[in-house]
């Protein structure tokens, strides 16, 4: 938590019917967000313990209790304590899927293939954009002048060539679906609740990247009765610190 004097985190359901459901361990602003909607889609019970981002915008020293690098999103079933929301999105898939997130068959390669995309490739240059303007606004404000186009030719020099790369990429994907989402099926699959964090953090601080596919992709899942439901339950996310 941002400090000694914030209460430990919360859960939304009572404590009797913690031991019966799986427990998201939900960090604001972050990939756990794609957990939920995955479990809204498959109608699967589970309860949120809630933390919140510090001041600086990391994790807070809670999440160590659960696991040791601290981060989140990370689930607890059973027995299980699993983290990294790609390994957490499979695994509830497989256990809990009964083929509900399965992609039709001429879709499967393309399922495997974005749902690594999505941390292998979309996320790292979202992240080191956010890292290049985060920089110079952290900086004494003495240095801000100096360092903010330093900062601002290195991002036009190292990310935007890849940002746009990956956005066009993605855009002439989607324009191949029959459907709108990834696979190509009538339902979203793994490949869409990983790009979902990724997507909707530009559509919401960066649209005029985003082409007319991709822009009605976000709109296909925001548009889901299990997305709603999942918002409702674990809060609207602020993109601003994207």
């Amino acid at each position: 938590m941002a400090s000694d004097n914030v209460p430990p985190p919360e859960s939304s359901a009572p404590a009797s019917a913690q031991q019966d459901k799986l427990i998201v361990h939900h960090l604001n602003n972050s990939r756990s967000q794609r957990i939920l909607w995955l479990l809204e889609e498959l109608e699967v019970p589970y309860d949120i313990k809630f933390y919140q981002r510090r001041p600086d915008q990391s994790a807070p020293k809670e999440l160590l209790a659960i696991h040791p690098l601290g981060k989140s999103p990370v689930i607890t079933d059973g027995a299980v304590t699993l983290a990294e929301s790609g390994a957490i999105v499979q695994y509830i898939i497989n256990k809990y899927g009964n083929g509900r997130a399965a992609p039709p068959k001429e879709g499967e390669l393309t399922d495997i293939y974005f749902t690594h995309f999505a941390e292998g490739s979309l996320m790292p240059v979202l992240i080191n954009r956010y890292i290049f303007r985060l920089v110079p606004d952290r900086a004494p404000f003495f240095l801000r002048p100096i360092l903010k186009p330093i900062f601002a030719a290195l991002d036009a020099k190292i990310v935007a060539g890849s940002l746009n790369a990956s956005l066009k990429y993605v855009e002439e994907a989607l324009e191949k679906s029959p459907t709108g989402w990834f696979a190509g099926g009538p339902n979203p699959t793994m490949a869409d609740y990983m790009m979902s964090f990724g997507l909707d953090a530009f559509n919401s601080v960066m649209p005029q990247l985003l082409g007319p596919k991709t822009k009605a992709w976000v709109e296909l899942v925001h548009e889901r009765p299990a997305f709603k439901r999942g918002i409702e339950r674990g809060g609207k996310e602020n993109y601003d610190y994207a």
